[in-house]
């Protein structure tokens, strides 16, 4: 954990370009995440814990965290479906909380955070261009406040982080796409030899099955493939 006097302005864009680059290195999306929260343990001043909130479709929940107590913070905030995450996602802003046992804004989520020993707390929305990505939450101990240099430092390093899991996610979003379609190929070719039937034929078999069983049509093209390579062997996919 830094202390604010720690960093100076002349180190601040070295730093912040140290960690996009090592951001930039990691192999894949859950590397890139926990990347991000240890990096902002050790970049912003007075943190000692950190959690990225994943926003999927309406829902938002932790995916990964420096430790496992705050953690469980952070379920609570989703159990309870109020916090200051949570204001942030949704008012598009910083939120801090600078003394939990104090915190009368969310009263339920202070008194659960206290509990677990929870002194302050900063959460800044994560989000590029056009997506909402999540928020980067950071925990400081009990007597710890953030003042206002951490608050800036902190926002520059959610701004990076934000393009970072938004590139990892486009990355793996990418390779699923490829998979989905060698897969789908791989289905076609053993249908069309099964079958003894051309490409198209193939094609709207495999969709006409996942219509009428409910089932995705890559998840149909995996079970096909894995069923011709140990036949009776694959676990029929589940519905939607």
């Amino acid at each position: 954990m830094k202390s604010a006097d720690d960093i100076y302005p002349h180190e601040l864009a070295r730093t912040l370009s140290d960690v996009a680059r090592s951001l930039e290195a990691e192999p894949d999306e859950e590397w890139t995440l926990h990347g991000i929260v240890h990096a902002a343990v050790s970049t912003v001043p007075g943190v000692s814990s950190a959690v990225i909130i994943e926003v999927v479709g309406k829902r938002a929940g932790p995916r990964v965290s420096t430790d496992e107590l705050v953690r469980k913070c952070d379920e609570a905030q989703s159990e309870l479906g109020d916090g200051p995450c949570l204001e942030a996602i949704r008012e598009q802003d910083t939120v801090v909380v600078d003394d939990m046992s104090a915190e009368s804004r969310w009263p339920r989520f202070a008194t659960r955070a206290s509990g677990l020993g929870v002194g302050s707390m900063i959460s800044f929305q994560l989000y590029v261009t056009r997506d909402t990505l999540g928020a980067l939450n950071l925990y400081g101990d009990t007597g710890v406040s953030f003042g206002e240099e951490a608050r800036i430092i902190g926002e520059l390093f959610a701004s990076h982080a934000a393009i970072a899991m938004s590139v990892a996610r486009t990355q793996r979003q990418l390779g699923e796409a490829l998979n989905t379609r060698d897969v789908i190929g791989q289905a076609k070719g053993i249908l069309m030899r099964r079958e003894n039937i051309i490409g198209l034929q193939a094609f709207d078999l495999l969709i006409r099955t996942s219509q009428e069983t409910n089932i995705r049509l890559a998840d149909v093209a995996a079970w096909l493939v894995q069923d011709h390579e140990q036949p009776g062997g694959a676990p029929r996919p589940r519905r939607r």
